[in-house]
C-alpha cells in the first residue's frame, strides 16, 4: 500500500492506495433506445416536386445565409458566387461547383445551416 499527501483548494487529503489490485468494472450507464426517427423536416424554400438537381451545394461548415446569390432556374458558371454563409465571424462565399442551371435552393437569408447540410442543387 501506497501513503500520498494531496493538497486540493489549500486542503490537505491523506490518501492510501493498493497495489496489485484491480478495480472491479465500472459498469456502463444503460443505453436507450433512440425514437423511432422523426420524418424529415420540409426545406425552408425548395423548387417544385422533380427539380432536384443532380449537383449539390452543402454547407461546408455550420454558419447562418447572410445572402442568396441566385435564383432557381439561373445558368451559372463555374466558380459564380451563389450562396453567402457567415461563420466564425467570416463571410464565405460559396460558390458552383460547376456550370449549370440552378434546379433548387434549400435555404433563405437568415436561415441556419449545418455543416454537409444541402444548400441548393444545379442540373
Amino acid at each position: 500500500m501506497k501513503n500520498y499527501t494531496i493538497t486540493v483548494n489549500g486542503n490537505v487529503y491523506n490518501v492510501s492506495v493498493e497495489e496489485g489490485t484491480v478495480a472491479a468494472p465500472v459498469a456502463a450507464a444503460p443505453v436507450v433506445a433512440a425514437p423511432a426517427a422523426a420524418p424529415a423536416p420540409a426545406p425552408k424554400a425548395a423548387a417544385p416536386a422533380g427539380a432536384a438537381g443532380a449537383v449539390k451545394v452543402n454547407a461546408p461548415m455550420p454558419g447562418k445565409i447572410l445572402a442568396v446569390k441566385t435564383s432557381v432556374g439561373a445558368a451559372v458558371k463555374k466558380g459564380d458566387v451563389v450562396l453567402v454563409l457567415e461563420a466564425m465571424k467570416m463571410e464565405n462565399e460559396i460558390v458552383a461547383p460547376q456550370d449549370g442551371t440552378v434546379a433548387s435552393i434549400a435555404v433563405s437569408v437568415g436561415a441556419s445551416v449545418e455543416s454537409g447540410e444541402v444548400m441548393l442543387t444545379l442540373n
